[in-house]
C-alpha cells in the first residue's frame, strides 16, 4: 500500500514539474524600451498597459517596460523594434519625419491646435502609418497625445523677433526648423539630457507640453511659459511584426484589448496632465501667459511655411491626409 501511494506521488510530482515546464516554456517575454521618465504620464500608462497584458493572458506575454531611455535611446527605439532587439517599443513619431514626412503630420505647428483637432488628425493619420509600419515589419499598437505645446523662455517675449539667437532646443526635425525660421540657434537635445542641457545653459529655450517642463524642472532655470498650443505630438507604441506573429490568437487579442484600453487611459491622462502640470508650473514660479497677437501671428506665419515645404516633400501621400484631416 506504501509502494503504490509513494508511485502515486511520484506521478503527481513528475506530472506538476512537467506541466511547470510547459508553463514556464509557453511564457512569452517581451522588452519595451522608452525615452521617458519612469514617472511621466507616458511611461505610467505603458507600465499599465504591461500590466492588463500580463493578467489578461495569465502571465503568458510579460512585457518590462525599460523608461528614461535606459535600454535604448529615443532615436534608437523604432530601429531596435523594427531588428528585432526589442519586441515592442515607444516612439515620439515626430522624431521620425525626416524618414518618412508622414510621420510627422502631428508635428506641423498649428495644423491640429486642441485635443479634438489632434484626434481628427490622428483618425486620417493612422491608416497611412499602419500601412507604412507594416511595410517596415512592424504594428502599431496605440498612439497617445502629448499635451498641447508652448514656448519655454527665459525672458518675456511678445513677437517671434523676439528669439532671434537665443539657444534652442530642437527635437525633432519640425522643431529645428521652427527655430530657423524664427532666427533662433537650434540644440539637439532628448528629452533624457534636457534637464542638465538647461542647468548648463546649453538650452536657453524650447517649445514642448507642461508635463515635459515640470518633469525636467524646467522652472528652476526659466520663468516664462507661452501657452500657444501650437500643436499636440503623438507617441506611438509599435510592436515587431514576427514577434506580433509568434503569439497564439487569444494572446494577441488580449494585446489589442489592453492597447486599445490604453490608448484611451492615455488620452484622458494627457488632458488631466495637462492642466496639473500647468498648475505646477505656476506653483513653482513659471509664469504661465497667453501669447500676443503679435507673436500668434508670427508663429502662424512659420506654421504655412512648415505646412507648404511639408506638402511639397509629403507628395500624393500627404495632400491626401491634409485633404482628409481638412474635410471632416
Amino acid at each position: 500500500m506504501k509502494r503504490r501511494s509513494f508511485a502515486l506521488t511520484s506521478t503527481a510530482a513528475m506530472f506538476t514539474l512537467a506541466l511547470s515546464a510547459s508553463t514556464a516554456f509557453a511564457q512569452t517575454k517581451w522588452d519595451l524600451p522608452a525615452a521617458y521618465a519612469a514617472t511621466n504620464f507616458h511611461s505610467v500608462n505603458l507600465t499599465e498597459f504591461a500590466n492588463d497584458v500580463d493578467k489578461a493572458t495569465g502571465g503568458k506575454l510579460k512585457i518590462t517596460v525599460h523608461a528614461n531611455g535606459s535600454l535604448f535611446k529615443a532615436p534608437e527605439i523604432k530601429r531596435a523594434v523594427q531588428g528585432g532587439q526589442a519586441q515592442a517599443g515607444e516612439i515620439l513619431l515626430a522624431n521620425f519625419q525626416n524618414e518618412w514626412q508622414l510621420f510627422g503630420a502631428d508635428g506641423l505647428p498649428f495644423l491640429a491646435d486642441s485635443y479634438d483637432e489632434a484626434q481628427k488628425l490622428y483618425k486620417v493619420q493612422k491608416p497611412f502609418l499602419e500601412k507604412k509600419l507594416a511595410e517596415q515589419g512592424m504594428a502599431l499598437l496605440y498612439a497617445v497625445p502629448w499635451p498641447p505645446q508652448g514656448i519655454y523662455v527665459k525672458k518675456p517675449i511678445n513677437a517671434a523677433a523676439d528669439l532671434k539667437g537665443v539657444k534652442w532646443r530642437a527635437y525633432s526635425p519640425a522643431t529645428a526648423r521652427i527655430a530657423e525660421l524664427v532666427g533662433a540657434q537650434p540644440v539637439t537635445v532628448q528629452a533624457a539630457e534636457l534637464s542638465q542641457a538647461l542647468a548648463t545653459g546649453v538650452v536657453e529655450s524650447y517649445m514642448s507640453s507642461g508635463s515635459t517642463g515640470f518633469d525636467t524642472k524646467t522652472y528652476e532655470h526659466l520663468k516664462y511659459f507661452y501657452d500657444t498650443q501650437a500643436w499636440l505630438p503623438k507617441n506611438a507604441v509599435i510592436v515587431n511584426k514576427a514577434a506580433l506573429d509568434a503569439l497564439d490568437a487569444p494572446t494577441k487579442q488580449a494585446l489589442f484589448k489592453a492597447a486599445a484600453e490604453a490608448e484611451a487611459r492615455g488620452l484622458v491622462a494627457s488632458k488631466k496632465t495637462n492642466t496639473d502640470s500647468l498648475d505646477k508650473l505656476k506653483a513653482n514660479g513659471m509664469n504661465i501667459v497667453p501669447p500676443s497677437a503679435q507673436l500668434k501671428a508670427d508663429m502662424k506665419k512659420v506654421g504655412d511655411v512648415m505646412l507648404k515645404e511639408w506638402l511639397d516633400k509629403a507628395g500624393p501621400e500627404g495632400k491626401a491626409l491634409i485633404d482628409a484631416f481638412q474635410k471632416q
